[in-house]
């Protein structure tokens, strides 16, 4: 075997990591939008529809993470800490797994009312998502640890904006009038789903601000 085959062989694969991750993110993202929209989908039906289109692209995400999975076992040296990598498929897979366990919980327990909550916790996670697409974009250069720290420092602010968010969305669930105490267990049901959620998008925030600082 040629020297520079062996070397090439055991240079990180930056590149393959890249686009995995790329395309992991460009995935969640979908996956938000379309969470949205069921979420401010005036009708039980129209959200069954949305779910099975979103539960494929969760089992896309799924694919994308075993795809990774499978690179770090097969590269000798990878171009980020190994663990780091492993921690940042795993946090987006969570986050889409989330998303679609709250569609299917609507779905299971026929809610198909849209309340306001339900629609700002959905627009909260589509810019947090947001954040994370771009933020993982510009993990391979260095240089633009500012813009990454910018993007970080916004999915902070979304994640205390979604925490004041679950507290009135459940104090009001708790002093309402108008809902049966099944539906008011329903809804505590999703919106605490909503909520981890929105912990999941912070604890990869962590994450990829441990893996700037070790890379900087």
């Amino acid at each position: 075997m040629r020297v520079d085959t062996v070397i090439k062989w055991f240079m990180p694969k930056e590149e393959r990591y890249h686009a995995l991750l790329a395309h992991d993110t460009e995935n969640l993202v979908r996956s938000a939008r379309l969470f949205s929209e069921i979420a401010h989908s005036p009708s039980l039906e129209e959200r069954r529809v949305k779910a099975v289109q979103l539960k494929a692209l969760e089992h896309d995400g799924d694919q994308i993470t075993r795809r990774v999975f499978e690179t770090l076992n097969s590269t000798f040296i990878t171009p980020l800490d190994r663990e780091d990598i492993r921690s940042i498929a795993r946090d987006l897979d969570d986050i889409l797994d989330y998303l679609e366990s709250v569609a299917q919980h609507l779905i299971l327990f026929e809610l198909g009312d849209s309340p306001a909550g339900l629609r700002q916790f959905a627009q909260i996670l589509v810019a947090m998502v947001e954040q994370i697409d771009q933020a993982t974009g510009l993990l391979w250069n260095q240089s633009d640890g500012k813009r990454i720290h910018q993007a970080l420092v916004r999915i902070s602010e979304l994640e205390n904006q979604g925490d004041k968010l679950y507290n009135t969305v459940i104090g009001d669930l708790f002093n309402s009038k108008s809902l049966s105490p099944t539906d008011i267990l329903k809804w505590k049901e999703v919106y605490e789903e909503l909520e981890d959620a929105c912990d999941q998008c912070k604890d990869f925030s962590h994450v990829l601000g441990n893996v700037v600082i070790k890379n900087a």
